[in-house]
């Protein structure tokens, strides 16, 4: 399977938090459907209007200040987008800390993680998974910032099954529970680690059974992949 993929920066904007959230590449238009059965999360299925073409763009935003010193963010987003011939796939995850004082520092925390599914033997993807965390004014404080992105691609159709969906979900709400966290910084940076291996695990397992495809020169098969991006950044 031949991928290219450019890595270029893009502006995001804000949103809601916690989201898990299907994207169906088809032709219909727009639909919100459902619900993950056993969980409480909720699932919005984003159908596009235009074939082939899948877009993916997710951020997780915290924001820590005198009026709210403890501030956690995450977003948990899965987008599949079946066959298709260009993607782009945009996840961010941003922490700032600004105006406490040594005496009462601020604390913030962003974790996004982002799934992607595709299928296609000629794919171009634009894949961008960046991090940032930064102190303004604001000695003593600690911020944190984690983008997981998961890209899995396969030569022919693909869909995760609903028991695939329900174990995604409930890393999803352990994920969640790591707002109530007051473990150090560290610690939630590996808790947070631990996560995105199961998310892997889960991905690969899933993408196990997926039939394999003769390449064009028939020498080599293209196989189902799960490619996995991380970067962190902490201040």
């Amino acid at each position: 399977m031949e991928l290219n993929e450019h890595r270029k920066p893009r502006p995001k904007s804000p949103r809601g938090r916690r989201a898990l959230r299907l994207g169906l590449l088809t032709t219909a238009s727009l639909a919100t459907l459902g619900a993950i059965a056993g969980g409480a999360q909720a699932v919005s299925i984003s159908i596009s209007p235009v074939p082939g073409i899948g877009v993916a763009d997710d951020t997780a935003h915290a924001l820590a200040n005198p009026g709210h010193q403890n501030r956690f963010e995450d977003s948990f987003t899965i987008s599949q987008f079946g066959p298709a011939f260009a993607v782009t796939a945009d996840n961010r995850a941003t922490a700032q800390s600004a105006g406490c004082t040594a005496a009462k520092p601020c604390r913030s925390v962003a974790l996004s993680f982002e799934i992607v599914t595709m299928a296609g033997t000629n794919i171009h993807l634009n894949a961008d998974n960046q991090s940032s965390a930064q102190n303004t004014h604001c000695p003593g404080c600690q911020s944190i910032a984690g983008a997981y992105q998961f890209v899995v691609s396969t030569p022919g159709p693909f869909t995760l099954t609903a028991a695939e969906e329900s174990r995604l979900a409930a890393v999803h709400r352990q994920l969640d529970a790591l707002s109530t966290s007051t473990a150090p910084i560290a610690t939630v940076q590996q808790q947070a680690d631990a996560l995105a291996a199961q998310v892997n695990a889960i991905l690969k397992a899933a993408v196990a059974s997926a039939p394999v495809q003769p390449a064009v020169n028939g020498l080599t098969k293209l196989v189902p992949n799960v490619a996995m991006h991380r970067t962190y950044q902490q201040n």
